[in-house]
């Protein structure tokens, strides 16, 4: 029994991904058309942006996580981690969107890590930034988790740069199973450290010293990293 477990889990995440990658595609495809009702849902989600569902019961219903039953039964637990994980990413997703009547805030690829180096030069690391960044992958609980993610969206939206709202969800969802937490730290911080702008020279054919983007230990940021 003990074996299928990270199965079982895998399938949900994946379930997970595939509903809002769906749902929020279709938001965006409304909301660019300048469709009137895709605009009142945008403006609708907007207010759960940084909550967590059983705290917006005004939005029961219009976040898409209906489609996670469509196909199968999931387990009280399952059914809550995959529901908050919707909530979460569908919510910020609309936060990020607002006002952008000309491009994709939701880009499939980018990952948080990425999207948060994108906010920097490409010369150096912004400090504020970073630390907004190391406080998102030390929330001790989906409460702060939400709210610091809010923070960190609200950056990606006044700089126009995208982000993956399916992973994220998917993120989001391995994040409140055991131990998940900390692979979700490592992935983040992973993509923080691996992205390079077009025509960046890979880390191997640079001279320079490691800068403050990359950790004494080579693994994701912590709170130990801050200084």
């Amino acid at each position: 029994m003990t074996a299928t477990v990270p199965d079982e889990r895998q399938h949900t995440a994946e379930l997970v991904r595939e509903v809002v990658g769906e749902f929020v595609t279709e938001l965006q495809d409304g909301y660019l058309r300048d469709s009137s009702v895709a605009v009142a849902r945008l403006a609708q989600l907007r207010r759960g942006a940084g909550k967590l569902p059983q705290d917006v019961p005004e939005l029961w219903g219009l976040t898409g996580a209906e489609r996670l039953y469509q196909d199968q039964a999931l387990s009280e637990v399952q059914a809550t981690r995959a529901e908050t994980a919707a909530f979460l990413a569908v919510t910020l997703y609309a936060l990020h969107q607002q006002s952008r009547t000309s491009q994709k805030m939701h880009v499939p690829g980018v990952d948080l890590g990425t999207a948060v180096r994108r906010l920097m030069p490409a010369e150096r690391i912004d400090e504020p930034i970073r630390r907004r960044f190391v406080r998102v992958g030390t929330a001790g609980t989906a409460e702060v988790l939400a709210y610091r993610l809010r923070e960190v969206i609200s950056l990606l939206r006044r700089d126009s740069v995208p982000l993956d709202y399916a992973l994220l969800a998917e993120r989001l969802y391995h994040a409140q199973t055991p131990d998940g937490l900390a692979r979700v730290r490592r992935q983040w911080g992973r993509s923080f450290h691996a992205y390079r702008r077009a025509g960046d020279q890979p880390q191997s054919q640079q001279t320079a010293t490691p800068g403050p983007e990359t950790t004494p230990h080579g693994g994701a940021m912590t709170d130990k990293d801050v200084t």
